[in-house]
């Protein structure tokens, strides 16, 4: 797997070097926004590692900004703020979890936000279940027809798709078409639409 670090702290960042760096490649690290947007973009890693308060904006800035199909986020911060907590997921990451976490239990939390799962320290996931409760559009798609939904609203191609999700084309095809159904949309402008108006793309 391979993981991108972004943390203002450089003891923080050696500290998760050595607690997970013999079982992932960080491929790169970043103290800054700046560093990060452009880290991210050109390392296309599997995994960031994403430290949700900097010195020259967030977490958010940097989701908003580098976020790429493929790349999947896992916020690792010292604040278990309901708020900054809701901030980021409902800006496209994946999990969170805080710096009191284990080294082995942040492995774990890489490995399934890499796999496709979401991953939040336990006292956080009741945040996390109340301020998306009440979405019954969104709740009612598989997490692999919430990924097909972002990548096609993004504008993507279902081959372009299938590629980074590693699934065929036409897996992709069967993927978009039941969340078509399920949204009781027509097509891929309207779904477009509807996952932007949501923050989802």
């Amino acid at each position: 797997m391979r993981v991108f670090l972004v943390d203002d702290h450089a003891l923080v960042r050696s500290g998760v070097r050595a607690e997970v760096g013999s079982c992932v490649d960080i491929v790169g690290e970043a103290a800054t926004v700046s560093e990060a947007i452009d880290g991210i973009h050109a390392l296309r890693p599997d995994v960031v590692l994403l430290d949700v308060h900097l010195p020259d904006g967030g977490g958010l800035a940097i989701l908003n900004a580098a976020s790429c199909p493929g790349v999947r986020w896992l916020a690792l911060s010292v604040s278990d703020a309901a708020e900054d907590v809701i901030a980021v997921i409902r800006g496209g990451a994946h999990g969170y979890v805080t710096k009191a976490i284990s080294g082995p239990d942040l492995y774990e939390a890489i490995s399934r936000v890499h796999d496709g799962d979401a991953y939040f320290s336990p006292r956080l996931a009741g945040f996390v279940l109340a301020a998306f409760h009440g979405d019954p559009e969104l709740d009612q798609l598989t997490p692999r027809e919430r990924d097909v939904l972002r990548l096609v609203a993004a504008g993507y191609t279902y081959k372009e798709v299938g590629t980074r999700l590693s699934i065929s084309a036409r897996t992709v095809e069967t993927h978009a078409a039941a969340v078509l159904r399920k949204l009781r949309l027509s097509n891929r402008r309207e779904l477009t639409r509807w996952a932007t108006n949501r923050g989802l793309t």
